[in-house]
């Protein structure tokens, strides 16, 4: 829904920056042609003057000569000298502002229908005493079942992101191209990155905006309609992960450069709102220079998957601890390796083990 009223914002002032450009071009006309008149009229004058001169040098030369043929040939030129030029009036033209009807403005941009809520009875009946019963349709399955492979080209597949039900982007390493598939294999569109560096991480804003970290050029870079532009440009530090938040920031996690320090920061477009770092004691929350991935989830905790710290580590919104979590019970110490990380719509945060439950291969597998 706020995509399309993006799209019809980016309408209205389209048509308005027409309008403008339309006056300013009209003036610059109107002030053109009073231009040529004021020249014209200046040139008379000129010239009128310059022929003043010419007979009043004449006249001197005839003053001091003693042809009296010359004095009875002389015709005066006052009667014509005092006809002056036609006086110009010129109507200047103005620009009257109308008054902004916002009530009107609303009704021709367009409108929302109002939110309604229904409600459905429900009948729920017990299975029969020694039937199991079924799992809700939002368990997740024992065993995962792949709906799609698409083979995306990259030589090492790092990510992916979800553009929409149907599509997804993803990005690779030794690779400055970031594609858009959809869920039939298709390729539907190529980005290269604005530095030709390789992407560090990508993301989708909730405006279907493609977000990417340039590590290298430490940058975070937004994609509107093909073109790249540059939101965030870190100075001391690198951008790694990013994410972004349901209220339309991004989260970014990023690295000194000494690759001492990590943290998570949050921007609203291009300005800090909030960064995250260190715990109640003071001792940092994350691991400093290793991999990490971020997502958040529906409770608006901050999940980072700790490659380093063999962790994931969560935060909530006010970038407090939440809990730590190092594997499974059964999982050894530090033998667990999150390495991407997502969360679903239950709230449930979802990660890879790189090394124990994951393999890297050249396609990229959708499973449900």
């Amino acid at each position: 829904m706020t995509t399309v009223i993006d799209k019809q914002g980016e309408v209205w002032h389209r048509e308005i920056d027409t309008i403008i450009t339309n006056l300013k071009s009209n003036v610059e006309e109107m002030e053109s042609k009073h231009l040529v008149v004021l020249n014209k009229q200046e040139d008379e004058i000129t010239r009128t003057i310059s022929e003043i001169t010419q007979t009043i040098a004449e006249l001197k030369k005839l003053l001091d000569s003693k042809d009296v043929c010359l004095v009875s040939e002389y015709k005066s030129r006052n009667a014509e000298f005092r006809r002056l030029p036609p006086k110009l009036k010129v109507t200047l033209p103005n620009f009257r502002p109308q008054k902004i009807h916002t009530d009107q403005l609303i009704e021709q941009f367009g409108s929302l229908s109002a939110l309604s809520f229904t409600t459905e009875k429900q009948d729920y009946s017990m299975p029969p005493q020694g039937a199991e019963s079924s799992p809700p349709n939002w368990s997740l399955m024992d065993e995962p079942q792949v709906i799609t492979a698409i083979d995306t080209g990259h030589k090492y597949p790092y990510g992916v992101t979800c553009l929409n039900d149907t599509e997804v982007w993803t990005h690779g390493g030794s690779d400055n191209m970031m594609k858009l598939f959809n869920l039939q294999g298709k390729l539907v569109e190529s980005i290269q990155t604005k530095s030709e560096n390789d992407p560090q991480d990508i993301a989708v804003t909730r405006s279907g905006d493609l977000v990417y970290t340039d590590y290298v050029d430490r940058t975070v870079n937004i994609v509107k309609n093909t073109q790249i532009q540059t939101v965030i440009r870190l100075w001391g530090w690198k951008p790694r992960s990013v994410c972004s938040t349901s209220s339309g920031d991004l989260l970014v996690v990023m690295d000194s450069d000494d690759n001492k320090q990590t943290k998570v920061v949050c921007y609203s477009g291009s300005t800090e709102k909030q960064s995250i770092q260190y715990d109640d004691k003071g001792q940092p929350l994350y691991s400093s220079g290793s991999m990490k991935n971020i997502s958040e989830n529906r409770n608006l905790d901050i999940c980072v998957s700790d490659y380093g710290a063999h962790a994931v580590v969560v935060v909530n919104q006010a970038g407090k601890l939440q809990f730590t979590y190092t594997g499974p019970p059964s999982t050894t110490k530090g033998s667990f390796f999150p390495y991407g990380i997502t969360t679903d719509s239950q709230g449930r945060i979802l990660t890879a083990d790189l090394i124990n439950q994951f393999s890297i291969a050249d396609k990229l597998q959708i499973y449900m």
